[in-house]
């Protein structure tokens, strides 16, 4: 205690002390952790702003009451937070969890189903103000009462709120672009600094404000971005982004509704279906800006992943269109041209699903071949099995049947639709052929030679056949890219499928040969007992199942055919008898019969 008190002592006659320091300690906040870790442990993983309000609400009740610092019982009377208030750490939480409350009631409706109308929308602005408010009070009580990291990530979150509220209103960029890259600014320098856990959160906060200063500097006109561009900045995950990426889809719905209106008609195979409804312009317009990053220039520059995402958006916009074509055919009534108008478009509609879903399944389809060959890595990846190729492949005969079904439903055809079902049957075929390869590789590894040589025979005459369909149909008719495509996947199926049944072949005579030598050497380990004691049946015990024991490679446990020593059995022996009846028998006295001893005079006397 002594030596406590002379430090003391010694820091107080130091001249260079900072007695300020002394009477008014700083206090610490990892604002950006602390920040992160409540978000992601209530609700903003998965974007839920209500329940992140929720929380802000009881924490601040919490540190409420902790604090004592309730705003009286009966009549509110609210109790001001100035920099003499501020004698603990938690007294910044307050203000902090103030700001998050509001931040996050805005966002709830910004998230509305159908967006905020006019009168949430002047909520929504009021409650980011007051986020701003509450930012600000924080940032200026971490000024004087924090040190100097507070101080900085305190200003950096103000910035923050700030660009948003200016980025909301849809006014003054440039001002929301001086907050975005200061905030930027101050979370670049402070991801040099600190643990590793802070390094990234700062970097991840970094990557969360560049879409939005992008889309700042777009307004502004300082970048030449195009609508694909902000389509994929607007592809990045977080909080932080949330807000851009709700501008970005209302600003993408505002521009397809100004161009569904030169949007009148819908053409298919030669058809032209009148489109009259809004919506379903807005839906198929919808689609087919996403179907160009499909099949654009760009397409293969796309990752596998993002190609399954859009995808997915695809065809939650035409099954939009279908159900906007099902309402207005129900609310039609006897009208037999508009009935008929659209019957055809949603066949039309129905058709172009079918053929983005084989699309999607081909992509699995390439996807599962790049695992199949690959071994299992650090990462832990599936490796795909041959079995799962089957699986997909007969989704792909089962769309395609669907699809040629819905084309050739029709009275009067084309000659479009004709060729377009042509199409279907040759697809098919090579389906066919795959599904057939796969399965012969999934009976290969299971080690049933014969089967697999069957149908490797069998792949290869599938793959011959649709090889010859596929060139006699590109000699009559104009060779596209897909049946290039189909042609040389073909001749490489047709080439492994005959180098497979020849080692397929070479295989089974080789088994064959040994068979006899490791029949023997599998006989041999046939016992009565051994030190395996995990045996579930003994061979004894299934003479009336064909399970061969000594021939399955799967086998784990070697065959036994009788438990030895036998088990101890029940047997039959002779029954005990037992007398019940004595005990309760009275027997006659038999005294008068018994002879009595005759005693002299002197065993008298001593008797």
């Amino acid at each position: 205690m002594a030596k406590v008190n002379e430090a003391a002592a010694m820091e107080i006659d130091d001249p260079n002390s900072n007695i300020s320091d002394q009477i008014s300690p700083k206090f610490s906040i990892n604002v950006l952790q602390l920040l992160k870790s409540a978000q992601m442990q209530h609700g903003l993983r998965h974007g839920d702003y209500t329940r992140y309000r929720r929380y802000c609400t009881a924490r601040l009740r919490r540190l409420y009451k902790s604090l004592k610092f309730t705003h009286g019982r009966g009549k509110y009377t609210r109790k001001a937070i100035s920099e003499s208030t501020v004698t603990e750490v938690r007294f910044l939480h307050v203000v902090l969890y103030m700001a998050e409350r509001a931040w996050s009631h805005a966002m709830e409706k910004r998230q509305l189903p159908d967006g905020p109308n006019a009168r949430q929308r002047i909520y929504l602005i009021g409650r980011l103000r007051k986020a701003v408010k509450w930012a600000d009070l924080f940032s200026h009580l971490c000024s004087v009462k924090g040190d100097s990291r507070t101080s900085l990530e305190a200003e950096a979150y103000a910035s923050y709120m700030k660009g948003n509220l200016l980025f909301e209103q849809d006014r003054n960029w440039d001002t929301a672009l001086r907050n975005f890259k200061s905030a930027r600014s101050v979370y670049e320098e402070l991801g040099k600094y600190g643990d590793v856990e802070n390094q990234v959160l700062c970097r991840e906060r970094v990557e969360e404000l560049e879409p939005s200063i992008r889309y700042c500097l777009h307004k502004i006109g300082g970048s030449n971005l195009q609508a694909s561009e902000l389509l994929q900045i607007g592809e990045m995950e977080g909080p932080a982004s949330d807000l851009f990426k709700s501008k970005l889809e209302a600003a993408m719905a505002e521009a397809r509704s100004q161009q569904a209106a030169s949007l009148t008609e819908f053409h298919w195979l030669g058809n032209r279906f009148p489109i009259t409804n809004a919506k379903t312009r807005v839906a198929i317009l919808k689609a087919q800006e996403l179907e160009k990053d499909l099949h654009g220039p760009l397409a293969d520059s796309l990752s596998a992943e993002k190609r399954l995402v859009t995808f997915d958006k695809v065809f939650t916009a035409y099954h939009e269109a279908r159900s906007c074509i099902r309402s207005d055919l129900a609310s039609a009534g006897s009208a037999e041209n508009v009935k008929d108008d659209l019957n055809g478009l949603d066949k039309a509609i129905s058709a172009v699903l079918g053929q983005r879903t084989i699309e999607r399944n081909q992509l699995l389809v390439s996807i599962a071949k790049s695992k199949l060959t690959r071994r299992r890595d650090d990462k832990n990846e599936k490796v795909t099995k041959p079995e799962e190729l089957v699986r997909l492949y007969d989704l792909l005969l089962q769309n395609t049947a669907d699809l040629s079904d819905l084309v050739s439903s029709g009275r009067d055809r084309k000659p479009e639709e004709v060729t377009f079902a042509e199409e279907c049957e040759l697809k098919s075929l090579a389906f066919r052929a795959e599904r057939c390869f796969y399965l012969a590789r999934s009976y290969s590894l299971a080690g049933k030679r014969s089967e697999a040589y069957a149908l490797y025979c069998r792949a290869r005459s599938l793959a011959e056949n649709a090889l010859w369909k596929f060139q006699a149909h590109s000699k009559t008719d104009q060779l596209s890219i897909f049946n290039r495509v189909m042609i040389k996947e073909l001749k490489t199926l047709y080439d492994e499928c005959r180098s497979y049944s020849c080692i397929e072949h070479a295989t089974g005579i080789i088994e064959e040969v040994k068979a006899p030598e490791n029949l023997s050497k599998k006989i041999s380990t046939i016992s009565l007992t051994g030190a395996d004691k995990k045996v579930e049946k003994y061979l004894l015990e299934k003479l009336d199942l064909y399970e061969p024991a000594i021939s399955e490679s799967n086998v784990k446990a070697v065959p036994r055919i009788e438990p030895f020593p036998p088990a101890f059995q029940s047997i039959p022996r002779n029954p005990i008898v037992l007398d019940l009846a004595y005990n309760a028998i009275d027997f006659p006295s038999i005294e008068n019969r018994m002879k009595k001893d005759k005693k002299g005079f002197i065993s008298r006397l001593w008797g």
